[in-house]
């Protein structure tokens, strides 16, 4: 019967052929004990069924067949790879990458001593499938996060870290001007007294623009954004002096901050309407379009501050920034050295400029770069995390440590240098017979998490961490709480999909080892 069934198969006699492997197979069936010869002769007639069913176009008996053959043998590599290409041609992306996992997994177990001594062994299946698959689920798990997330945030969206926030208001010349003139304006108690005996709309929402200043002043952003919030909600334009149009310019920064760029759009132009000489509101109008990924719109308004004012050192700044975006470092140094001219002291200018340097791999002039921002701001912890960029990007992994630590010191709010000291450490070769300080790695990215919650880059690298050192597959399932931690944070597509990736791809590892019996990954 089995020499009739590939007769048959080779006519391409598909179910014909099938019919006759399932007359073998119930033969078998019928018998009250098996052999162990008669169990894989079972086996084989199984496959040659699924596989007719496969050619023949039916491919839910052909995962059925696979499914009986994997009861008896998880590790049966054709039923696996016989399941996958069906999965595949289904669309059925998120089975098909755990089957993936599977095969990798059972691949590496059977030749484990072999990749050990170096030995080139070849897999079943690329590594290029995993990714492929890989890149068909993660477009859908991002949008289903991001509907989450979304939900979430319908009553206030998170915003980053203090850290952050204090940068991005800090990149703006009008910094220390906003600062000042919220120190004058009272404290929030004082403002708070006056709010409560007022009933008047101008005069509420003019208190409220003011108390929401003097929130930022003290760094309570949340409490800032909420205060402008109101007094747009109460839609009074005639406020004394500039006072709307500083209100729109402030509420359009709390939106961008919290990734509303429609909403923060919508606050900007109007502010250009009434001021369309302000070559600072078109810069902030850029930075939204950069961050929505419309990179040439961005130019054009730069372009259009620049065209109102050649020196203006914000709009200089920024559009380095998105020339760097573009990869191109030439026209970045000229704007970041333009800036410089008019602003020696502009200590993120002489930052970018470091970072443009070392794009192009002029050390000595990155060196140098960051020696000039140093001696505007000794204590900056910025300075010591470019300084320890630059090490770490030539291969100076202690040196790299060294000034990541320092950096912390400096300001122990920022979450980036914890990140850096631990990819440092990780990368530091170890003393012979010693393996790399894992632990202390964790403990540094942990940190870096309780500084900022929403600092995605430690959740990736934390749990792949993890991961690699996860004894069991409890431990390994710990790594997707984690996860789950860091997409309730996640604020943009991207930094979703950065942890959505990684989560997937966890999931689809355990449960690829848990259809294989196996109690952990083997990585250890």
């Amino acid at each position: 019967m089995d020499k009739e069934g590939k007769r048959l198969f080779k006519k391409k006699q598909y179910l014909e052929a099938a019919q006759i492997f399932t007359d073998a197979i119930a033969l078998i069936e019928a018998q009250e004990t098996r052999s162990s010869s008669l169990a894989r002769q079972y086996i084989t007639l199984v496959n040659n069924r699924s596989a007719m069913y496969e050619k023949g176009g039916v491919p839910d008996l052909a995962l059925e067949d696979c499914a009986t053959i994997l009861a008896e043998d998880v590790g049966h590599i054709k039923a696996r790879m016989r399941r996958l290409r069906v999965l595949e041609s289904e669309e059925k992306w998120q089975e098909a990458l755990v089957e993936m996992c599977a095969l990798e997994l059972k691949f590496m177990q059977d030749n484990r001593d072999k990749i050990r001594m170096g030995i080139n062994v070849t897999p079943p299946v690329p590594h290029s499938k995993l990714e492929e698959i890989l890149q068909k689920v993660i477009p859908i798990e991002v949008e289903k996060q991001m509907k989450i997330n979304d939900k979430l945030a319908e009553k206030e969206r998170p915003l980053p870290s203090k850290h952050t926030i204090l940068q991005l208001l800090q990149s703006f010349t009008g910094y220390n001007t906003w600062m000042a003139a919220a120190a004058k304006e009272g404290s929030v108690e004082t403002l708070t007294k006056q709010l409560e005996t007022t009933k008047d709309p101008v005069k509420r929402a003019s208190l409220l623009y003011k108390r929401g200043r003097r929130f930022a002043y003290d760094r309570d952003f949340m409490a800032s954004r909420r205060d402008f919030e109101e007094a747009m909600a109460l839609g009074v334009e005639d406020l004394p002096d500039d006072e709307f149009a500083r209100l729109l310019e402030w509420t359009g920064m709390v939106r961008h901050w919290s990734y509303n760029l429609d909403g923060a759009t919508k606050c900007y132009e109007r502010c250009s309407d009434l001021e369309p000489l302000n070559a600072s509101i078109l810069v902030k109008r850029a930075g939204v379009k950069m961050d929505s990924g419309r990179h040439e719109e961005a130019m054009a308004l730069f372009d259009t501050a620049l065209g109102l004012d050649p020196d203006a050192t914000d709009a200089l700044l920024h559009r380095a920034n998105l020339f760097m975006l573009q990869q191109k470092p030439v026209e970045a140094k000229a704007d970041l050295e333009h800036c410089l001219q008019l602003r020696p002291d502009n200590l993120l200018a002489r930052l970018r400029l470091a970072t443009v340097l070392m794009a192009t791999n002029d050390l000595e002039g990155a060196t140098e770069a960051l020696d000039k921002a140093e001696q505007v701001d000794p204590n900056s912890s910025e300075v010591h995390s470019y300084r320890g960029e630059m090490h770490f990007a030539q291969g100076q992994f202690v040196e790299a440590r060294a000034e990541f630590d320092r950096a912390s010191e400096c300001d122990p709010t920022s979450a980036t240098p914890y990140v850096n000291a631990a990819l440092a450490l990780m990368n530091t070769p170890p003393a012979p017979g010693k393996v790399p300080d894992a632990p202390e790695a964790i403990r540094l990215l942990e940190k870096a998490i309780e500084v900022d919650p929403k600092f995605h880059a430690a959740y990736v690298h934390l749990g792949q961490l993890k991961l690699s050192m996860a004894t069991d597959l409890v431990a390994a399932r710990k790594v997707l709480d984690l996860y789950d931690r860091g997409l309730e944070h996640c604020r943009t597509p991207e930094e979703t999909k950065d942890i959505c990736g990684m989560r997937i791809l966890t999931l689809a590892q355990i449960d690829a080892a848990t259809m294989l019996k196996m109690e952990s990954f083997g990585m250890q």
